[in-house]
């Protein structure tokens, strides 16, 4: 017992960590999908992928965290939503290769554990791995004194899915003449934060700034959870309609869209439809920020691109339609050893 006092004393109270799994114990059941083997509390997390009846299965993974928006969560003291920011940045990242989510994992580490606070990111992490159909099977939850200040954590989140070995997607498949979309972004996700924060320090801009009639509080904004795109893209990927999606994540469209193009392939971006949103052409002028080092940091309200042969483009309309999934025209693959093509772009967006 005292030895369990010296490490209280210490700042890590093993009793408070007991207490935190109890109370996450159902939601992160409620998570489970077929093939998860409900082992709770032991070392590790158990998925039997033979009940999926795969013939050649791969398993693809993700691992990934939130970055820097973890610190507007903590000024605004508002920890509900920034736990599906982890499950959409890791699993958003097993999609654009056709994979089917199936499990996912987080860490926290912090200073001090704040069981309410920590139980609204559990709920959030649940939530997001519904929205994605896949299960929470295991984390790590870890009190480190003297790393972290008492209020502060951090998260990182590790995301799987399976696939047919012979539908992967890796984006070699893309061919001179494929039509290029943007899927929407549900604000800035879960990137350029460190960039934003030092523009509103710099500027003694406020959180609840009012932006426009659409954006009436700037902190809750900010906050908006990056959005999971698992149902559109597992409908598309399943009818075999694309040859390649790219998640728009750290380095924006500049360096995510070259990742997927084949040698010799590049995107015109002529007679595209795709309008920078309001809020992206506010953090460009309050921080005077160029085209090119937008076009880096933030995804400009575009979250993932996809590309298809200009055959399936009806059918893949339909989908995207009957979805109500808001898209952006972005244009053409064409042949140039330049892999973007950026001049029509750039002229209309006169940043």
């Amino acid at each position: 017992m005292s030895k369990i006092n010296s490490y209280k004393k210490a700042g890590v109270n093993i009793n408070t960590g007991n207490l935190f799994i109890k109370k996450i114990k159902q939601v992160v059941l409620s998570t489970h999908i077929k093939g998860t083997i409900k082992n709770f509390g032991l070392f590790g997390g158990f998925f039997d992928i033979s009940k999926l009846n795969y013939k050649k299965p791969m398993l693809i993974s993700s691992a990934d965290g939130v970055g820097t928006k973890i610190k507007i969560a903590e000024d605004l003291k508002r920890f509900d939503t920034i736990g599906i920011d982890l499950v959409a940045m890791c699993i958003n990242d097993v999609l654009v290769h056709g994979a089917k989510p199936i499990f996912f994992l987080d860490y926290m580490a912090t200073g001090k554990l704040n069981i309410r606070n920590a139980e609204k990111i559990i709920n959030g992490i649940c939530k997001g791995c519904k929205e994605a159909k896949c299960s929470l099977i295991g984390g790590e939850t870890a009190e480190m004194p003297g790393i972290y200040k008492k209020n502060d954590f951090d998260l990182a989140g590790f995301g799987v899915g399976i696939i047919e070995k012979n539908d992967l997607i890796t984006g070699q498949n893309i061919k001179s003449g494929d039509i290029v979309i943007g899927l929407k972004s549900s604000g800035f996700h879960s990137n350029g934060y460190s960039l934003i924060r030092h523009i509103l320090k710099k500027k003694n801009i406020i959180y609840n700034t009012r932006i426009n009639s659409k954006i009436k509080n700037l902190g809750q904004f900010l906050l908006t959870p990056t959005k999971i795109y698992a149902k559109i893209i597992l409908s598309l990927t399943k009818k075999k309609l694309l040859n390649g999606i790219s998640h728009i994540t750290g380095g924006g469209i500049i360096e995510n869209l070259p990742r997927i193009l084949p040698k010799g392939l590049s995107i015109d971006f002529k007679n595209h439809n795709w309008k920078l949103p309001y809020i992206f052409k506010w953090i460009s002028d309050n921080g005077n920020i160029k085209f090119n080092e937008m076009l880096r940091v933030f995804n400009c309200g575009i979250g993932m691109v996809i590309f298809c042969n200009p055959k399936k483009i009806n059918v893949i309309q339909n989908i995207l339609s009957k979805e109500k999934e808001k898209t952006i025209y972005l244009g053409i693959v064409t042949k140039n050893r330049k892999k973007i093509q950026l001049s029509n772009l750039k002229k209309s967006w006169k940043i």
